[in-house]
């Protein structure tokens, strides 16, 4: 496979990308609740089960005023710890009451995350939303658009922007430490439910194939299916359509879903984007598996560095640095002239290991330091300055895997503009950059 040498950004221009990640956000004084930087938030949550009950309890230091869930269980059970915050099934109709709140920790499925974001900012609220930031490229786009006009603080929840390990992988890529990258490797579950059967066996090397539920079930008494659905199509209930579960449920199905290609994607290939210097970028094309070059899916960015989506049977006939080949967990390596550097959650390993082991000087790249992801952007709304990864970084993290998701569908390369965010000479792929809406939903 063609590995082509290049230099990532110079260090001057790796100064000044830092020094504005660093600037103080333009936010109207008037969303902030007074000079005294110990006051309380007043923050409205939206989704308060599940991984939106994590991100509850992480804000909870603030007050609690507003809760909004579709299922009445999570609501009912978050609004026991918080009882005085009003609640509420709808959040269209929370932001009736947006004087009350100054920020919005948004944890829906997938396929609402853009519509419950865009109103926060819409109406000038600060944001942290769970990822992946969109169920599709125009919605990211939207939202980006969006969050630069309203100048607030906000947040994506890719928790591993702010974990020690990660931070170190990134500096020591920066620094020049593993000399110019040649190539990095994502290793991202690809788990997709399938549309038909000769797509599930077209790409049954590459995936789980799972069945979509069709059986009608009642729907819960506690359970609004109608705004549970939102804007996708409509369909009948069924407890796995509706389920959180990894093994299955919405996450495997594409009208909620861009599969774990955008679930545990969104955290994997944000690093390999943060350590290429691309979080305000993106690749210029994307092969899919063709059995001949590009044995996995790759992107190949406009400095000519290649990043292999791993996981799969061709992944073994892809030149590593190291002979633990055939693994299935999640984590990205970098690979240079000199040497590698590999992180996952659980260890950080690298080539010399010496690298590790002598810590960089005070005149080396040191990244913005974040150590609760959380606390981060609840620091930057009182501050105005930027969050680690705001949504400039999800909207770009999100883009590509969303376009790794398209090249796999139609199963052939895409060239993409990263300046004009649109796919060239390919007017069925282009058509894939949004999804149609069930009215009346619609994402203004």
């Amino acid at each position: 496979m063609k590995q082509t040498k290049s230099r990532l950004l110079t260090r001057r221009q790796f100064t000044r990308t830092m020094a504005r990640a660093a600037a103080a956000l333009s936010i109207s004084p008037a969303l902030l609740r007074g000079q005294n930087l110990n006051n309380k938030l007043n923050i409205a949550v939206i989704a308060a089960g599940g991984r939106g009950g994590s991100n509850l309890e992480s804000v909870s230091s603030e007050n609690i005023v507003a809760l909004c869930d579709v299922n009445a269980r999570n609501l009912n059970a978050a609004a026991a710890k918080h009882p005085k915050a009003s609640r509420c099934a709808d959040f269209r109709k929370l932001f009736d009451r947006a004087k009350d709140f100054d920020a919005v920790v948004v944890s829906t499925c997938e396929h609402t995350h853009a519509f419950a974001t865009m109103l926060a900012l819409q109406h000038g609220k600060h944001v942290y939303c769970e990822k992946p930031l969109t169920h599709n490229i125009w919605e990211a786009r939207r939202i980006r658009e969006a969050a630069a006009k309203a100048k607030v603080a906000t947040q994506m929840g890719i928790q591993i922007h702010a974990t020690e390990n990660y931070r170190q992988v990134v500096e020591l890529v920066q620094s020049g430490a593993i000399g110019p990258v040649r190539e990095a490797h994502v290793w991202v579950s690809r788990a997709w439910g399938w549309q038909s059967e000769a797509e599930a066996k077209r790409h049954q090397d590459i995936v789980w194939v799972v069945e979509r539920p069709t059986e009608s079930q009642p729907v819960p008494d506690y359970l609004d299916w109608d705004r549970w659905l939102g804007p996708a199509p409509w369909a009948p209930y069924n407890p796995e359509r509706a389920s959180g579960s990894y093994s299955g449920g919405w996450r495997l199905i594409r009208d909620y879903s861009g599969g774990m290609m955008t679930d545990w994607g969104a955290h994997h290939f944000d690093i390999a984007q943060w350590g290429l210097g691309m979080d305000e970028s993106g690749p210029v094309e994307i092969h899919p598996p063709d059995g001949q070059e590009h044995k996995v899916l790759t992107y190949i960015y406009g400095n000519g560095v290649p990043v292999y989506h791993m996981f799969g049977p061709n992944e073994a006939e892809v030149p590593l640095p190291f002979s633990d080949k055939n693994r299935k967990v999640n984590g990205v390596l970098f690979v240079g002239d000199k040497g590698w550097v590999e992180v996952n959650r659980g260890y950080i390993k690298s080539f010399p290991e010496s690298l590790l082991k002598e810590p960089l000087t005070p005149n080396e790249m040191h990244l913005y330091d974040s150590r609760n992801h959380a606390a981060n952007w609840l620091n930057c709304i009182r501050t105005r300055r930027r969050p680690i990864c705001d949504v400039e970084v999800g909207a770009r993290t999100i883009t590509v895997c969303h376009l790794g998701n398209i090249a796999y569908w139609l199963n052939r390369p895409l060239k993409w503009d990263p300046v004009k965010e649109e796919i060239i000479g390919d007017d069925e792929a282009n058509r894939m950059l949004q999804l149609p809406m069930r009215p009346p939903w619609r994402l203004s």
